[in-house]
């Protein structure tokens, strides 16, 4: 624990991340305990919502379980799903794929297209009606133990550091906040949870945790061109062998599309550059025809977890537990997560609540573990855990084929084919050395349907205030150019979709310097995943800084 003096707030249940999961398990707390229970969520974004990026095709179980009364207390959730289209691509053309030979978990059906932005917006309405205290702004920069090693609370609101992490003249400590149990529902790869894992050895004996690189934008179409509840995925080109991956094209409310790229992070080629390769999908005929005309007015991206029920670490630890996408709950072939993650912040609340009620604190709340292993999330995740590494290991038509027959024989049967198949490597062991491959020439985007990264990442409304210290932290420094440049042609400069890194070279191409430029972060968290010798640490800013998503 730090040695710095800091106030002290002391609460039942601390909460840390105002995305579905940590809203949901606030709810359903002061559900069960009303206002004898004090529940403060605490989040880094500016508002709630800003830092929330997802595709969404919304599966509302989750809300179901949570707020029956959901449609009638005015929740952002009404554009039904009314036409699934599933594209495979050439450079030229695409093929349909029909609809019936999918396993019927692939259907659609009774989901809605949303900003889960807004989702969680009013979520937090919901429990601040509730007497949920919600600050945002507030970013969790540690964990705060107890005596015996127990999870006490975390460190909140430290603001005013000096770039060399010293503290300026206007320096705030910030503050203790103590709970009984402390929930981190970050997202993928939080910064805390990284912690708690490692400490707490949550993934010994499961898979690597494996992840995608997910990048939107919200395009304002033509009218005449605008299909309100069409759904499209679309698989093969431009990525073919390079990467696993693909597309979603969602038409939302407002004459708008969510155009997202989605490209699995175990890729080989070090040069392979995942923005460029969405800019290209774009010019894609069969997404051309629909964007060309329209506007884009926001664009993000955010890593995905991807290694599903064989990578989900153990949940629980002395004094808290992992929520939703902390651990990693998204369904690779739905490309759904969000469901998973209210369930699992609904489980937690009710481990917690029971725990509360019978005088405990600090200890490990099993039974959330064991909803989770024994509940709908594992009926979720477990028919589609081959999925990924089939995939992984057979390419996209191997696995396609391999993956279907799997999830079908799991729907019918209730097994599976193969077990429980491993991943094996992690995604930043995966890269190869660049002497292995060739740079990708990429086109150069146009300006009107594709647009070089630094323009796109304006459309995130990112801020770092840039006297603060870089919260993107080396390991060593000297790593980047003396070892990962000459083995790997640092891959940081391209696999990073906001173009925070970059190798700086003298005019004669000597010198060569590493250079963070850590004020256009949108925390997508793909450096942590991805660096080949795991050089790069994302540490969390000070609070409100990052990406303003408005509807994301």
């Amino acid at each position: 624990m730090s040695q710095i003096e800091r106030e002290t707030m002391d609460v039942d249940v601390v909460i840390v991340g105002a995305g579905p999961a940590g809203l949901s398990a606030a709810i359903r707390l002061k559900q069960l305990g009303g206002e004898d229970l004090n529940v403060v969520v605490l989040e880094k974004g500016s508002e709630v919502g800003a830092h929330i990026l997802s595709g969404a095709v919304l599966d509302p179980k989750g809300l179901d379980a949570l707020i029956p009364d959901w449609k009638a207390k005015g929740a952002p959730v009404s554009t039904q799903v009314n036409e699934d289209r599933f594209l495979l691509l050439g450079e030229h053309g695409e093929v349909k794929i029909p609809n019936f030979p999918m396993p019927p978990l692939m259907n659609n059906h009774g989901n809605y297209i949303v900003s889960m932005g807004n989702v969680c917006r009013w979520m937090a309405e919901q429990a601040e009606e509730l007497g949920v205290e919600i600050f945002p702004g507030m970013s969790c920069s540690e964990l705060v133990y107890g005596e015996n090693g127990e999870v006490v609370g975390v460190v909140a609101g430290e603001f005013g550091k000096n770039p060399d992490g010293t503290p300026g003249d206007g320096y705030e400590p910030g503050m203790e906040l103590r709970g009984k149990y402390v929930l981190l529902a970050e997202g993928v790869r939080g910064s805390l949870s990284k912690v708690a894992i490692e400490k707490f050895g949550l993934s010994k004996g499961k898979e690597p945790q494996k992840f995608g690189l997910g990048m939107k934008e919200i395009w304002e179409i033509d009218p005449a061109k605008h299909k309100l509840g069409q759904v499209t995925h679309t698989m093969g080109w431009p990525l073919g062998s390079n990467a696993g991956g693909g597309s979603f094209m969602y038409h939302a409310e407002n004459n708008q599309v969510f155009i997202g790229f989605v490209v699995h992070l175990n890729y080989k080629n070090p040069y392979l550059y995942p923005y460029m390769e969405f800019q290209r999908l774009k010019h894609h005929p069969a997404i051309a025809e629909v964007l060309e005309g329209g506007k884009r007015v926001a664009y993000g991206a955010r890593a995905i977890t991807e290694g599903g029920w064989q990578s989900m670490p153990k949940l629980t630890f002395p004094g808290g537990a992992l929520l939703g996408c902390s651990a990693g709950m998204v369904n690779v072939p739905r490309i759904k997560g969000n469901h998973n993650a209210m369930l699992s912040g609904k489980a937690a609340a009710e481990a917690v609540f029971a725990a509360l009620e019978a005088g405990r604190q600090g200890d490990e709340i099993t039974a959330y573990e064991d909803d989770v292993r024994s509940g709908p999330i594992a009926a979720d995740l477990k028919p589609v855990r081959n999925v990924k590494p089939l995939w992984s290991k057979y390419g996209l038509m191997g696995g396609l084929a391999l993956g279907g027959a799997d999830m079908w024989f799991s729907t019918i049967f209730g097994g599976t084919l193969f077990g429980t198949m491993a991943h094996g490597k992690s995604d930043a062991e995966a890269t190869e050395r660049a002497r292995h491959y060739k740079p990708i020439d990429y086109p150069k985007p146009d300006g009107k349907l594709s647009f070089d990264r630094l323009t796109n990442v304006s459309f995130a409304a990112t801020n770092h205030e840039e006297s603060q210290p870089c919260h993107l932290k080396l390991k060593d420094p000297e790593v980047p150019v003396n070892w990962t440049l000459p083995k790997y042609a640092e891959p940081a400069q391209r696999y990073c979709p906001a173009g925070v890194y970059e190798v700086v070279k003298d005019d004669d191409g000597s010198n060569p310097r590493f250079v963070i430029n850590f004020q256009n972060c949108v925390h997508c968290k793909t450096c942590d995943i991805k660096d080949p010798p795991q050089n790069i640490n994302w540490t969390t800013p000070q609070g409100g800084d990052g990406p303003n998503y408005p509807n994301m």
